[in-house]
C-alpha cells in the first residue's frame, strides 16, 4: 500500500473503528486514570479469545529483503484470524521510520485487527526517536497502545484485559525494555517500570477478591531468567534453541517481583531470532515469538511465522503453539498452573 493511500485509507478507518471497536478508558477518563487499562476486550461467542505474536519484523519498506516479512504477516492474518497482535519490537530497521511503519502495520488496519506493540531495541535508531516513533503508531487506527506515561522509564509500557462474564479474566503486560543501557550491553526493564507493574497487579488482585489475575507480560529484550534458567538441568524445553540468549548484563528484579505478585504465568518475548522455545522453570513459563521478519537481518531457523496463545473463558491455563509460513504448527502446548510437564498435544 503506497503512502498517500495508506494516510486516505487510514482517515477513513479511524471514522470507521469508533464505531466498530469501543476503546473503554480512552479520552478524559484515560487522562484522569492514566494506570486504566488501554482496552479492555471481551470473549466472543465462542469463549475464547487468540492473541497473535510478531516479533522482530525488521521491516524496510520497499526492499526486496522484506518481501517475506510482510507475505508472513499476511499470511498468519489470514490463517490465525487472531482478536489481538502483540507486536514485540524491532518493527523497523530504516528510514524512512514512518514509511517502514505503515507498509509492515498496514494488514493490521486494512483486516481491522486490534494490535498494541512493545518496542524493541533497533526502533528508535532511525529518523524517529523512540517516542517519536510511538506517537507515530498511536496515530495508527487499531491501535490500542495508551500514551506513554511520562512518569516511568520506556514509552511502550501498557496493560491490556480480557473479562468475561465474572469480570476481569487475563491482563496482558507490555514492557518496554529500552535499547542499550547507560554502563553497556542491553537494557533492562528499570525500577520504576517494574513498580508501576506491582501498583496494577495489586490493584487488579484486590479487584478479583484477593486472588491474582492470571496474566501474560510481553517484552522484547529477556529477562536474565531466561539464560540462567536454560543453564539449569532442572528446566525443560520445548522448541528451538539455536542461540544464547542475550539479555542485559544486570538482573532488575522483573522475574522476582512477578512471582511475588503471584499473576505472571509466562513471559513473552522477542530479540533473538534463532529462538523460539517455550521453556519451564521454577513454576514460570519463558516463552519466545517465531522470528517474523525477512531477510534484513539473520535467521537461521528457516521459515519465518508467528506464535499463537489461545484463552478460554473460566480457565487459568492456555494453549499456545508456533505457525509457520505456509501453514505448519509445531509447539501445540496446554501452559498452566497445573502442568508441571511440557507436552505437546
Amino acid at each position: 500500500m503506497k503512502r498517500r493511500e495508506f494516510l486516505k485509507d487510514s482517515a477513513a478507518l479511524a471514522l470507521a473503528s469508533a464505531a466498530a471497536v469501543a476503546f473503554p478508558g480512552t479520552g478524559a477518563a484515560r487522562a484522569a486514570h492514566p494506570q486504566a487499562p488501554a482496552r479492555d476486550f471481551r470473549y466472543g461467542p465462542s469463549g475464547r479469545f487468540k492473541v497473535l505474536q510478531f516479533t522482530d519484523t525488521h521491516h524496510i519498506a520497499g526492499d526486496p529483503r522484506s518481501e517475506r516479512a510482510l507475505l508472513n504477516v499476511r499470511q498468519m492474518l489470514d490463517m490465525e484470524r487472531p482478536d489481538l497482535v502483540i507486536h514485540t519490537g524491532d518493527i523497523i530497521y530504516a528510514t524512512p521510520a514512518l514509511g517502514c511503519l505503515e507498509e509492515i502495520l498496514s494488514p493490521m488496519v486494512e483486516r481491522r485487527i486490534p494490535f498494541a506493540v512493545a518496542l524493541g531495541n533497533h526502533d528508535g535508531q532511525f529518523d524517529l526517536s523512540r517516542e517519536g516513533l510511538y506517537e507515530r503508531i498511536l496515530s495508527f487506527p487499531y491501535c490500542v497502545n495508551s500514551p506513554s506515561d511520562k512518569g516511568i522509564t520506556g514509552v511502550s509500557n501498557d496493560v491490556l484485559t480480557l473479562s468475561g462474564s465474572r469480570g476481569t479474566d487475563r491482563v496482558f503486560y507490555l514492557f518496554d525494555s529500552g535499547a542499550m543501557a547507560p554502563s553497556g550491553g542491553y537494557d533492562y526493564v528499570h525500577y520504576d517500570q517494574i513498580g508501576w507493574y506491582r501498583k496494577i497487579s495489586r490493584a487488579m488482585t484486590e479487584a478479583h477478591g484477593g486472588k491474582p489475575v492470571p496474566s501474560l507480560a510481553f517484552v522484547h529484550i529477556p529477562p536474565r531468567e531466561f539464560s540462567d534458567a536454560l543453564r539449569n538441568a532442572a528446566r525443560q524445553l520445548c522448541g528451538n534453541s539455536g542461540e544464547e540468549p542475550c539479555p542485559a548484563q544486570y538482573n532488575s528484579g522483573l522475574v522476582l517481583n512477578m512471582k511475588e505478585m503471584g499473576d505472571i504465568q509466562a513471559v513473552v518475548c522477542g530479540h533473538d531470532h534463532d529462538c523460539d522455545f517455550v521453556m519451564l522453570h521454577d513454576g514460570m513459563f519463558y516463552i519466545y515469538g517465531r522470528y517474523s521478519g525477512g531477510d534484513t537481518e539473520y535467521n537461521h531457523l528457516g521459515l519465518n511465522g508467528c506464535r499463537v496463545f489461545e484463552f478460554t473463558e473460566g480457565d487459568p491455563s492456555f494453549r499456545t503453539w508456533v505457525r509457520l509460513y505456509g501453514g505448519e504448527i509445531r509447539q501445540r502446548l496446554r501452559l498452566g498452573p497445573d502442568v508441571t510437564r511440557l507436552q505437546e498435544e
